[in-house]
């Protein structure tokens, strides 16, 4: 039984090293889920650049629309391409059988992404493709590395390339400031991403805006009954509140007179 325990964790320490191996850092994105507006920028940016290869089947263009505060014409003349009827499936015209010979696999589903990766990992990932030649489609990413997709959201954010640019000093894990005038201290860094000037159509702050719609739709997408569980979960609690007062009220009189 011990060896056969020893053998068990020798097989299972290499899966943990590679996972240490491969840990990227991820920036954190704040999402509100009661910004409506947000997740209809959200929902045109999927619309219009991921819908060509990925659909939200689990989800349906009505209940979107009904949830995101969408007059159903407007949902119909922007948002629905393709032969669809305002109470159809988000689904896509691409046949998976073609995808996986354009791509070497189907293009995955979206709508439990969110559910699946994390906000933190969508949105470090969607900001994090950069020019690779040696690549079939001539990007790289570097929370996925060897990625199968193409840059589509490319003429937004720019051409993402290895250069440099100034970066904070960090000393003992500590990010440096000057101590008279409290402004970051910084250096040179030719190791970096950087986007080439004028070759996006936004600036770095409004494509990071851009993918931060992007994530609070398919957040949304992922559990669109959040926030009404969230609020009928306060008046749960808000009951069993009351009924416990009342439920120990009640044992009190029934033990009054054993004691």
């Amino acid at each position: 039984m011990k060896k056969q325990f020893a053998a068990l964790i020798l097989a299972i320490l290499p899966v943990f090293a590679s996972a240490a191996g491969t840990e990227v850092h991820l920036d954190k994105v704040d999402i509100d889920l009661t910004d409506k507006a947000a997740m209809q920028d959200g929902l045109k940016t999927f619309a219009n650049y991921c819908m060509g290869c990925h659909s939200a089947q689990y989800q349906r263009y009505e209940r979107v629309a009904t949830d995101l505060g969408i007059p159903e014409e407007v949902m119909m003349d922007n948002i629905v391409f393709a032969d669809a009827k305002f109470g159809d499936h988000m689904k896509i015209g691409m046949k998976p059988d073609d995808a996986k010979v354009w791509f070497g696999a189907a293009p995955p589903d979206l709508t439990l992404v969110a559910r699946v990766r994390g906000n933190d990992w969508l949105y470090t990932y969607m900001r994090s493709f950069y020019e690779d030649p040696a690549r079939p489609y001539g990007v790289n990413n570097t929370v996925f590395p060897n990625v199968g997709m193409p840059h589509v959201l490319a003429p937004l954010q720019g051409r993402r390339v290895v250069g440099c640019k100034q970066v904070q000093v960090v000393e003992d894990g500590r990010k440096q400031f000057d101590p008279l005038t409290g402004t970051p201290i910084t250096k040179e860094a030719c190791d970096q991403m950087v986007i080439e000037p004028g070759t996006g159509t936004l600036s770095e702050a409004e494509y990071d805006e851009k993918i931060k719609n992007l994530v609070t739709f398919l957040a949304y997408s992922a559990n669109p009954v959040k926030l009404e569980s969230q609020r009928i979960g306060t008046y749960v609690l808000l009951f069993l509140a009351v009924f416990f007062v009342f439920a120990y009220l009640l044992k009190r009189e029934y033990w009054k007179d054993v004691h």
